[in-house]
């Protein structure tokens, strides 16, 4: 930890203090919630995105020193261990540096440099290397050893360029001068497989693209890498598009220069080129390419996740309806329309099966059923998933309820994304054992109305589907992102401990599945819980687990007024000191704004609490449980839009956006295919990050500017003076790049920017200006 927290500190831009008391807190158990929350005088007050972004460097660090030490001990025991090379290898500063080092020490099977080495041939190689006036084979001469199989002078050549191309393709600095060198100029250039052009036709957008590899936008370049993997595209990285194999490379320049061979017509400088060539050729493009692809698929993996945690979140917080009695509304045709009541608890009540859409259409059966639930449980809500056969649901409960002016119910729209799956879960399973699978989507699309968060944890989070390509990254990575914004979003809003299922418990820093089903069983058994305290008599609650999670749990309506807000339990004496200060009790306190923005925090600061604790204190009993989400507001969908047949050029629409990418925003305007508003299309100014305007679950007017029903594509605008025939006509406010892109999470293709690759040309050809370039920089 020594020599990590400095770096960490310095990368960070924060005091290595701060990162060496926040280590130390990691590594005693605590959890990154707790720390962010009730440790602000122990770390200075780094939130929960620098402290989880301090966590992973530390990880990566710690890792890399591990490596470091593994190959200094190996190349030790090879005895080739140098002051200069143990130099550069403690002053390496990624893992990719450190390998570069080590490969040509790496143990590894015989290769053609080695047995020439073992024939006595290295010093033919530098002799060659060393003073290219000599005639090669003449040189060679001297060095035959039929005995090793070099037998002649042309075996005992070949032996001395194999070594040579491995010293070059293994020189640590040379190697990453080329991989900069590529990284900032070389193109990405895909091409359709031979002969599957028609069953690739998904993939038709990058049959012949190419565009600088240091701009390829992640969703373009998973779509490219998921291309490959199906067997349709090439990918390589070439200097020019028109590259052939064989052709001339920069490269080949820069590993001349770097061990100084030049062509000045001497005997040895043709065979030195050659080697060269071969070096270039045979031991380092597909290396570097694969290196660099592998690079380039881990940054595209790294924001495809950023993506997916950011719109996770977004769902996870979206505006609660409060729990009020809800009837969920799974919609289907064929079978009927699954039909769940949810009293304010959330707890089933009532189901059905009604069939009010064709090709039964027995809405008068239907509305006698959806009448009798509404007035036996004063339901206030009526959830309404929006999948098939959504919207002649939704025009069904609209004549419902004008039918019935007494049930002053609201229908609201709910993304059932996920629902299935819940309905086939363990989770499902345990809660509702008698209850048909069926009806168990119902049930969770009445409760994600009432609270999101509550009912979307019970989700494996890669299957709510607001991501981009989230199949295509790694699944580890992505799902510790994912579970990091799930522990983040639940901590954030806090949990109440009397009503809560188990899958939201186990989410509470400081507890796990075990905990959480015990803390449920004990409520089952004992009653509800009246105040934190309570917590500690359940089995296996211990003191650590409740320093952890207390501040989480909300007890409502209990003995302490403390107890329902985000207060800790170690700091009530502290509340308890300010209240009588004043004369006052807490209860008097809680809600005092006028009053508690009179007091000053640094008035009640004392030996264990800083200011960072009273004024969250202070904040607490001004608004105790304070819940951070935003109000809740619904969708007015048009009536007469029902599907994409519906929508004509120019109409205007409100809809919920479903996801945000990279390169726009995905929007449900009701006709069971989401719109995309293409990032230029998002705002009147320029827009550098889509998240910046818009996220999930925001209430959006967009106009239409294309509808493109054979590939089920939707283009809109939010620039809403737009108009749908400049889209049409491709005018710079128009048709802009991706705009008729689909969304990613359903595993839609992608359609790039196209380039000019002659616009980007010098008058003398992209290789002769990257000739001319490295060149330059030797």
């Amino acid at each position: 930890m020594n020599s990590i927290a400095p770096r960490i500190a310095e990368e960070l831009s924060v005091r290595e203090a701060q990162v060496t008391a926040t280590l130390n807190l990691l590594a005693d158990g605590a959890t990154v919630p707790f720390i962010a929350r009730y440790r602000k005088e122990v770390t200075g007050g780094l939130d929960d995105t620098q402290l989880r972004n301090l966590e992973e460097r530390y990880l990566y660090l710690t890792e890399l020193e591990s490596r470091r030490q593994t190959i200094l001990d190996s190349i030790g025991e090879q005895g080739k261990l140098t002051e200069a090379l143990k130099g550069e290898i403690l002053g390496a500063d990624t893992k990719g540096r450190l390998e570069d080092l080590y490969l040509p020490y790496r143990p590894k099977r015989r290769t053609k440099a080695q047995i020439a080495r073992e024939a006595g041939l290295e010093p033919l190689a530098d002799a060659i290397l060393a003073d290219p006036g000599q005639a090669p084979e003449t040189l060679a001469a001297g060095y035959l050893n039929p005995e090793a199989g070099v037998e002649d002078s042309a075996a005992a050549l070949d032996g001395a360029r194999q070594i040579l191309m491995e010293r070059f393709a293994e020189n640590a600095d040379l190697l990453a001068r080329l991989r900069t060198f590529l990284s900032e100029n070389a193109l990405l250039r895909s091409s359709v497989e031979t002969g599957k052009a028609a069953e690739a036709a998904k993939f038709s957008d990058y049959f012949e693209h190419h565009e600088p590899l240091a701009k390829v936008p992640s969703h373009r370049a998973l779509a490219m890498f998921r291309g490959r993997k199906e067997g349709f595209l090439q990918l390589a990285l070439v200097m020019d598009p028109e590259e052939k194999p064989g052709d001339p490379h920069p490269c080949e320049a820069m590993i001349a220069s770097h061990w100084q061979i030049r062509d000045q017509g001497r005997p040895a400088d043709t065979w030195l080129g050659t080697t060269v060539r071969w070096t270039w050729r045979v031991k380092l493009l597909t290396m570097l390419q694969t290196d660099l692809l592998n690079t380039l698929r881990e940054s595209a993996e790294k924001e495809a996740i950023a993506v997916f945690a950011r719109n996770l979140k977004d769902l996870l917080l979206a505006a609660p309806a409060g729990m009020r009695p809800t009837i969920g509304l799974d919609p289907g045709l064929r079978t009927g329309v699954k039909v769940a009541v949810v009293d304010g608890t959330g707890k089933l009540v009532d189901h059905a099966t009604v069939f009010p859409t064709a090709p039964q259409k027995r809405t008068r059966e239907a509305a006698a059923v959806l009448a009798d639930f509404a007035r036996r449980h004063a339901v206030e809500l009526i959830a309404i998933g929006n999948g098939t056969a959504s919207r002649e649901t939704d025009a069904f409960v609209a004549e419902f309820l004008a039918d019935n002016p007494d049930i002053a119910a609201v229908k609201v729209m709910v993304s059932e994304a996920g629902a299935s799956v819940y309905s086939a879960s363990a989770t499902a399973a345990a809660e509702f054992p008698d209850l048909d699978v069926t009806f168990r989507g119902a049930v969770s699309i009445a409760r994600r109305l009432q609270d999101p968060l509550a009912e979307l944890v019970k989700i494996e989070p890669r299957s709510i589907g607001v991501g981009q390509y989230q199949h295509d990254v790694s699944q580890a990575d992505l799902s510790r992102q994912l579970d990091t914004v799930v522990e983040d979003c639940v901590n954030g809003v806090g949990v109440d401990v009397n009503t809560a299922s188990a899958a939201l418990l186990s989410r509470v820093a400081g507890l796990n599945s075990s905990l959480a089903g015990n803390i449920v069983a004990h409520r089952d058994n004992e009653g509800r819980f009246h105040n934190r305290k309570a917590l500690l008599k359940v089995s296996r609650f211990g003191p650590k687990s409740f320093e952890q999670a207390a501040g989480f749990l909300r007890v409502s309506n209990g003995d302490n007024p403390l107890d329902a807000s985000a207060v800790h339990p170690e700091s009530y004496p502290l509340a308890e000191a300010i209240a009588e200060r004043n004369g006052r009790s807490i209860r008097s306190l809680i809600g005092d704004s006028r009053f508690l923005k009179t007091l000053n925090a640094a008035d009640y600061v004392t030996e264990d609490s800083g200011v960072y604790t009273v004024r969250d204190i202070l904040a607490e009993l001004d608004k105790p449980g304070r819940d951070p989400r935003p109000e809740f507001k619904v969708a007015q969908l048009r009536d007469d839009v029902h599907t994409m047949k519906d929508l004509q050029p120019d109409m205007v629409l409100e809809g919920t956006v479903t996801n945000v990418t990279n390169f726009g925003a995905f929007v449900d305007v009701g006709v069971h295919q989401d719109g995309l508003v293409h990032i230029s299309a998002l705002s009147d100014t320029f827009v550098k990050d889509p998240h910046s305007v818009v996220k999930a679950g925001d209430i959006v007017k967009v106009k239409v500017m294309q509808v493109d029903a054979e590939r089920k594509r939707i283009a809109l605008s939010m620039r809403l003076t737009d108009s749908a025939a400049d889209y049409a006509e491709g005018s710079p406010r128009g048709r802009r790049g991706d705009s008729a892109t689909r969304s990613p999470g359903k595993g839609r293709s992608h359609r790039p920017q196209q380039r000019d690759a002659g616009k980007a040309r010098q008058p003398e050809g992209a290789m002769a200006s990257a000739f001319a370039n490295a060149l330059k920089r030797d």
